[in-house]
């Protein structure tokens, strides 16, 4: 996706996006992309730094506010330090001058493109463990926590104050509502959880 206000600059970069085979949605505002937006879009975005009305950091902020997380690079014709440095904080994924090398665009593009598809695998395997965690009661999940770390069944019934048997059987509890095949699995599920908050 694209957003610049200058149409010869959207034509140019278009053409060196689609002659890289990439699918190219242009727009001459902010306001015209957010109208165009659908939840759930993927991709990242060119952004332009100065825009008619809403400005670039300010879509940036408005696409924050709705949880929206596609990789922005931001293009400009007049370097600013100040703004590329406030945009950088905020999460873009890079800043680059006018007029931009079709070889560098397309290489920023792709490392964007790369990672717009790391996060959503993460997402997605975050999701699908909150929804099997999501069937577990408090007690299963305090002990596939302990499981996943590498606890034995008389480890954990020591810590718990429970029998050997009881962790067992609720071990089986765990592994039939997650669809977990062994420890490692539970360990995956737990770690899909974790990684979805780091990124």
């Amino acid at each position: 996706m694209l957003v610049d206000d200058e149409a010869p600059v959207r034509e140019a970069l278009t053409q060196v996006l689609e002659g890289a085979r990439l699918r190219v949605e242009a727009f001459a505002s902010a306001e015209a992309f957010l109208a165009a937006l659908r939840p759930g879009k993927r991709g990242c975005l060119l952004l332009d730094v100065s825009l008619p009305g809403r400005s670039g950091p300010e879509l940036q902020a408005a696409l924050a506010a709705r949880g929206l997380e596609l990789p922005i690079i931001f293009i400009t014709g007049r370097g600013d330090v100040a703004t590329s440095v406030r945009t950088l904080k905020a999460g873009a994924f890079d800043f680059l001058e006018k007029p931009v090398s079709a070889k560098i665009l397309l290489e920023r593009v792709s490392a964007a493109l790369k990672l717009e598809r790391r996060q959503h695998t993460q997402a997605a395997t975050a999701r699908a463990a909150r929804e099997r965690i999501a069937r577990l009661t408090p007690r299963e999940r305090e002990i596939m926590a302990l499981v996943a770390a590498g606890h034995s069944s008389k480890d954990i019934a020591r810590r718990m104050g429970i029998s050997h048997r009881t962790v067992e059987v609720h071990r089986g509890h765990i592994m039939q509502k997650t669809g977990a095949r062994n420890t490692l699995d539970l360990a995956r599920l737990s770690s899909g959880l974790s990684d979805s908050g780091t990124r």
